[in-house]
């Protein structure tokens, strides 16, 4: 057998993938700070084909979403995009820089979508860290409370809302910093 042909061993823990020069993916409580912005990367076309799909996954088939007669009608003149639909790609983008090694996601909370979003528009994600507390019973967690903003291609502010995660600490055993502490 040549060495092309021979099995290799396959790296599936992410540390060792991350030691290798892969992008790290998520940040351990040290890693945040507050008032860091972070930019998500990449932006995302809705399209409408997004857009049924999510409402027939979820069915959830009011005619603004689906119905272009309908919507024509509507105050907004055309399809609007389903706002569970806006969040939870948001909420997906995010992932690699906020919530990538979560242990969970605690809550969300102020969710608004103070403008529509329409088929065809491009959403760019950010999120600012507004705390980040050590938990006072696991040294190994703490928690990290994040702002994020969606922005359509025009920067008009489409959707945000704040998430509470749950990550772990890379050195459960250094002296803890002078934050405030959670249970």
């Amino acid at each position: 057998m040549s060495d092309e042909t021979r099995t290799q061993g396959v790296e599936t823990e992410q540390a060792a993938r991350e030691a290798s020069g892969a992008h790290p993916y998520g940040r351990y409580l040290e890693e945040f700070e507050v008032g860091d912005v972070y930019k998500h990367w990449p932006a995302k076309t809705v399209t409408e084909a997004d857009d049924h799909l999510f409402c027939l996954i979820t069915m959830n088939h009011h005619p603004l979403h689906i119905n272009d007669v309908y919507a024509a009608q509507s105050q907004q003149g055309r399809n609007v995009v389903v706002g569970p639909l806006v969040y939870s790609l948001a909420l997906g983008m995010s992932v690699s820089d906020v919530s990538g090694k979560a242990i969970a996601n605690l809550a969300t909370e102020e969710l608004s979508h103070p403008a529509p979003v329409f088929h065809g528009d491009t959403l760019f994600v950010e999120s600012e860290v507004l705390e980040k507390r050590e938990s006072r019973s696991k040294p190994d967690r703490g928690t990290v409370k994040v702002h994020t903003r969606v922005r359509n291609q025009d920067g008009v502010l489409v959707a945000e809302f704040k998430r509470l995660v749950l990550v772990p600490r890379k050195n459960p055993g250094a002296a803890p910093q002078a934050e405030e502490n959670v249970e």
